[in-house]
């Protein structure tokens, strides 16, 4: 090949997609999901992620990945810093979206037991309160779920086939529903787990009937019960957490004999306030639906 069809090549080739990914108040666990996502490596370069790359500076990018909540005035500070750098913007994970488990930040009486201690003070100063991504920059898509799963990173980075999500977990998970009515909430205690019938017919409080599909339901089909950590369905994004929490007594009333009064207060319990009450963020700020992966 000469010279002059050899800089005709070089002036049409196509430049990599660059990605980077900028991470903030939150636990890493996005991170991993999308390192288990390894297809991007083939298509698309990584150029910013501190957990596993040693670049100081995050230069111009095609995607920003943003995991984690903004909880301190340096997540603030980094956030405001980069956001500018990337054709395109992305909410990665329940902490971007509504604050995760930094999220109980916002409850008074934790936040009073932090900023009382004053050996803390080498810390970051805590922000009045945890705010989204999208309170402080604009987004371009949100990717709901803790973590999301690989193959929702790859459909993030438009990577592979098309992909649609379910509509709700239960769509992903395929298991039967049948006439059978418990008549009291089932615990996991070595009693064995029908394989195909829906959890909610074995006395399982799961609530995959109102949280966005998508990812595949590993949870449901490894026999536990969705908690909700995709966040609410396109039906629920803009209801108040009242008209949730009605809507899913309603299923249970349907489909066991189990009391409202025990429901309620399942729903209440520590083990899934976490992503349960975050269904209620959604509604103060509404997010268009169309952007919602």
């Amino acid at each position: 090949m000469n010279q002059t069809s050899s800089a005709q090549s070089d002036s049409t080739a196509v430049a990599t997609p660059t990605f980077a990914v900028l991470q903030l108040s939150g636990c890493s666990g996005c991170e991993v999901s999308l390192l288990n996502a390894d297809v991007w490596a083939s298509q698309q370069e990584l150029v910013y992620m501190p957990l596993v790359l040693s670049a100081e500076d995050l230069p111009p990018v095609d995607t920003l990945l943003v995991s984690g909540a903004v909880y301190s005035d340096d997540d603030l500070h980094r956030l405001q810093q980069t956001a500018h750098r990337a054709r395109r913007v992305v909410a990665v994970g329940t902490c971007a979206l509504s604050g995760g488990v930094a999220n109980l930040g916002n409850r008074e009486s934790a936040r009073r037991v932090f900023l009382d201690d004053t050996s803390r003070r080498h810390l970051p100063r805590l922000l009045p309160q945890l705010r989204p991504v999208d309170a402080v920059v604009s987004v371009d898509l949100y990717l709901p779920g803790c973590p999301p799963t690989p193959r929702l990173f790859e459909a993030a980075l438009k990577l592979g086939e098309p992909f649609e999500p379910a509509k709700t977990v239960c769509q992903d998970c395929g298991r039967i529903k049948t006439r059978d009515r418990p008549d009291r909430l089932a615990r996991h205690s070595g009693v064995a787990i029908d394989p195909e019938v829906c959890l909610i017919n074995q006395g399982y409080l799961c609530i995959g009937s109102s949280t966005r599909g998508g990812c595949g339901a590993p949870c449901t089909r490894a026999g536990h019960p969705c908690v909700g950590c995709r966040g609410p369905s396109n039906g629920f994004i803009s209801r108040s957490a009242d008209e949730w929490f009605a809507a899913i007594k309603r299923v249970f009333e349907r489909m066991t004999a189990i009391s409202r009064e025990q429901i309620d207060a399942e729903l209440r319990s520590p083990g899934l306030s976490l992503f349960v009450f975050q269904f209620a963020d959604y509604a103060g700020a509404p997010r268009d639906i169309e952007k919602v992966l």
